[in-house]
């Protein structure tokens, strides 16, 4: 035989439960009157002196969201709005996230609001729960995030200072090579046409044995000097003589053959029998090739 449970221990079994909850909870009539509230809504009420959460019953909670004013006013406007929404029918449900800060510690909340029917009539349960950890991670990983970003833009810096000082890096070092280059063949080009002229002279005059091994010698040494420099020297200066290097500029640069006899002052048969050894050396003896055009691709021009 079934019995029926005891009112009495059932409201107590109900309070008790509602008093263990860490949630602040609330009951309200439809016109918003506080019925009843747990343990937490009260301790918490009373520790902190809130008008938004009055721990007595009786209060009309909307009448206190109402009246609210200050920093609070903004979440108390849509609280009021929410509740009274729920009361007329409109929605089931309510909720916001909002601040309740106080002078020793930030603090955040989740309000939600429901429509609950007990004995044929409608109530309004209100709880608070404290989500402060939740919020103060949230606001810890969006510092990491932007901590993050700062850094990255830092490493794009970092990374086009580098870009730049690796380009002006390649341009010094090309410059370098250049005038390496251009070093080495000026060392070339002097030692060709100002030592080695002298000493064939000196080579052709009367000399005895002795003196024939020491300009011999003299003339196997600049050649060992010279000898890696070599590949870097112009295919001009390698293959013509001085007078056939100022000539070949001078057709290079667009100089007609009777341009060229006037600057260099001498006919122009002697310019043309000048362009014939150049050919000649250069291997276009027998091409059609426009001299031209070909010592300026030999000399990057």
């Amino acid at each position: 035989m079934n019995s029926k449970p005891d009112p009495l221990v059932s409201a107590e079994f109900a309070r008790n439960v509602l008093d263990s909850l860490s949630a602040h909870v609330a009951i309200l009539d439809m016109k918003g009157k506080i019925l009843d509230t747990n343990a937490a809504w009260k301790k918490f009420a009373q520790s902190n002196d809130l008008k938004m959460r009055p721990d007595m019953t009786g209060i009309n909670y909307l009448q206190v969201c109402s009246s609210s004013f200050g920093t609070s006013s903004k979440e108390a406007d849509r609280v009021f709005l929410g509740i009274t929404a729920l009361i007329n029918g409109s929605i089931d449900e309510f909720v916001i996230e909002y601040p309740c800060h106080s002078p020793e510690e930030e603090r955040w909340f989740y309000m939600r609001a429901t429509r609950l029917r007990f004995e044929d009539e409608l109530r309004i349960v209100v709880s608070h729960e404290n989500i402060t950890a939740l919020k103060l991670m949230e606001k810890k990983l969006v510092q990491q995030k932007e901590a993050l970003k700062n850094r990255e833009k830092e490493l794009e810096i970092q990374k086009e200072h580098l870009e730049e000082t690796n380009i002006a890096l390649k341009v010094l070092l090309n410059q370098r090579d250049k005038d390496k280059e251009e070093m080495e063949n000026n060392l070339v080009c002097n030692i060709r046409e100002q030592l080695f002229p002298y000493l064939k002279m000196l080579q052709s005059s009367p000399l005895n044995q002795q003196q024939h091994m020491w300009t011999e010698v003299i003339r196997s040494s600049l050649e060992k000097i010279i000898s890696p420099l070599v590949a870097h020297f112009s295919a001009l200066q390698l293959q013509l003589t001085p007078s056939e290097v100022q000539i070949a500029t001078l057709i290079r640069d667009g100089r007609t053959t009777k341009e060229i006899a006037s600057i260099q002052g001498c006919s122009v048969d002697a310019i043309e029998f000048h362009r014939k050894n150049i050919r000649k050396k250069l291997n276009l003896t027998h091409s059609k090739i426009n001299l031209r055009t070909y010592l300026r691709s030999i000399t990057n021009q």
